[in-house]
């Protein structure tokens, strides 16, 4: 397809050249440490980690530098090493119902029991530009009063709804199979509801964004609440087969959302809230709030919805969330096409012949 290029070799290291000099900067400013954008860049730090499928800080800051900021970029060389890495084994599913929370919030009830923990958020800033960060004051920033912990799991804000049967339960079924792993096996359609969670987990956090505003201005027939917005540390378990029995390995950071949506019910079920579900690693709200609603809109067809809009359309959805093929097949356009366009523009100057003559492109066909 493409035409080979013969001679670029110098070019191409020199480009390598310039790359690394843009990303630097001013050599006459200190070099931005990987330590520094792990610390000071979480929030980036922690959407490379998710859409990249690894949760380590270090490496995603490491992208991050190495991408000059590009996020989509250093998602692309988190997961390409991902893929040099032996599978030593697969965790027990997590029991978010014991994460020690930092944040916890819920847009359905005002008092619930262990209360709305608000943490870090931009939720209630001004958004106004804070000129005094140009001065970088070496000051730490006062720390802020402790919240009241639970000493137990914090109930969840389904549970409310449990207790009356408004909302629909989705317990393990025996027998339950293993999800299908899509870092080794390809999307199939019509993909179940783990497969799909997996897919929107590793997707592009704006085209989320974009599915997910889509619903809520009537373009997939629902009302979401937030139910429940949690961030906090969840323990990571496995179980080796010589003990027979789970042990923890180590502790990670998360965000999990319960959306709450109407369902007005069918012939098997009663009117109740039905749920949409996000998870993300780190303090990713703003992914995992579109996740859940995405899922919801997802499960249109198990539900007895009309499937009517891109949201709910597994194919389109799932197809084109990831960033990665996303990024390639637009960016593959800078590559060379000189056979193809040559093929198109005498196409276009034949068709422009054909308008200018009709009358004697008739003659020549008859002829």
């Amino acid at each position: 397809m493409y035409v080979a290029v013969k001679g670029g070799e110098a070019a191409i290291l020199n480009s390598y050249q310039l790359l690394a000099r843009q990303r630097r900067g001013d050599a006459a400013l200190p070099e931005l440490s990987v330590e520094q954008i792990r610390q000071q860049l979480k929030l980036a730090v922690d959407r490379v980690m998710t859409e990249g499928s690894v949760y380590d800080s270090e490496l995603a800051a490491l992208a991050i530098k190495q991408a000059a900021g590009d996020l989509v970029e250093a998602i692309f060389l988190l997961r390409t090493y991902r893929s040099t890495l032996p599978r030593l084994g697969t965790t027990c599913a997590l029991d978010t119902s014991r994460m020690v929370l930092d944040r916890r919030i819920s847009a359905t009830f005002k008092d619930l029991p262990g209360g709305q923990v608000l943490g870090p958020t931009y939720d209630y800033t001004q958004r106004l530009l804070d000129f005094k960060l140009l001065a970088e004051s070496p000051e730490t920033p006062s720390a802020a009063a402790a919240a009241t912990t639970q000493s137990g799991p914090t109930p969840r804000v389904v549970d409310l709804l449990n207790q009356e049967g408004l909302i629909e339960t989705r317990p393990v079924p025996p027998g339950d199979p293993a999800p299908t792993d899509l870092t080794r096996e390809p999307l199939r359609f019509p993909a179940n509801r783990a497969t799909r969670l997996q897919n929107l987990a590793r997707g592009d956090e704006g085209f989320l964004l974009a599915m997910a505003y889509s619903t809520q201005r009537g373009y997939s027939h629902s009302h979401p609440f937030v139910g429940e917005v949690r961030l906090g540390t969840v323990a990571v378990e496995i179980e080796p087969e010589e003990l027979g029995f789970a042990i923890d390995i180590g502790d990670i950071e998360i965000t999990e959302c319960e959306m709450v949506n109407q369902f007005a019910g069918s012939k098997s079920q009663p009117p109740q809230f039905t749920r949409g579900y996000g998870l993300a690693f780190g303090h990713s709200e703003r992914k995992a709030m579109a996740m859940g609603l995405v899922d919801r809109a997802l499960r249109a067809d198990e539900l007895g919805e009309p499937v009517e809009s891109p949201a709910q359309m597994q194919e389109f959805v799932l197809g084109h969330s990831d960033s990665l093929e996303a990024s390639g097949f637009v960016q593959h356009l800078k590559l060379p096409h000189y056979v193809d366009f040559q093929s198109e523009l005498e196409l276009v100057r034949k068709m422009r012949a054909a308008a200018a003559h009709p009358t004697t492109t008739a003659e020549e066909d008859a002829a």
